[in-house]
């Protein structure tokens, strides 16, 4: 598994640097009208760089506030307005190694859990710290494995 951290350590510096990005939201119109229109460039102007029709280009910014654009379009747009189109996900814990431990612990305390309730109906009932060493030591195993079902 050496391949598979080192590409979650190279993801996540790759991750980390969008991070500041991570509250901010897309403009109400959509990034392709609103960088547009800060350009004072017309739907006509866009269009000849385009080469596609005003209406097109009115389009494509109304297919973007849906969300129904192709990144290609995006690109094509971007490189139009003399723009870089970027794109990226951002992990809601802060990153894919976070992502992958809180999965572990959640899984390791299913397991454990199950378990721990099966001993309890037979009398044999294990403290809480045992379970919480339990816990521990099933999500670091889990996390070294990673295995399929970690996801399902």
């Amino acid at each position: 598994m050496p391949n598979q951290q080192l590409l979650i350590q190279q993801l996540d510096n790759k991750l980390s640097h969008l991070q500041p990005l991570k509250g901010m939201g897309r403009p109400a119109a959509g990034w392709i009208h609103g960088i547009r229109n800060a350009l004072k460039m017309t739907l006509k102007q866009l269009g000849g760089r385009l080469g596609i029709t005003p209406q097109s280009v009115k389009e494509i910014e109304l297919r973007e506030n849906k969300g129904a654009i192709t990144l290609e379009t995006m690109e094509k747009v971007g490189r139009a307005m003399d723009m870089k189109f970027v794109y990226g996900f951002l992990p809601n814990s802060g990153s894919l190694d976070r992502t992958i431990d809180n999965r572990a612990r959640e899984l390791a305390t299913k397991i454990v859990q199950r378990a721990s309730m099966s001993m309890k109906l037979e009398n044999q009932e294990v403290s809480a710290q045992r379970v919480a060493q339990e816990i521990n030591e099933l999500a670091e195993e889990i996390k070294r494995a990673m295995p399929k079902s970690l996801w399902g």
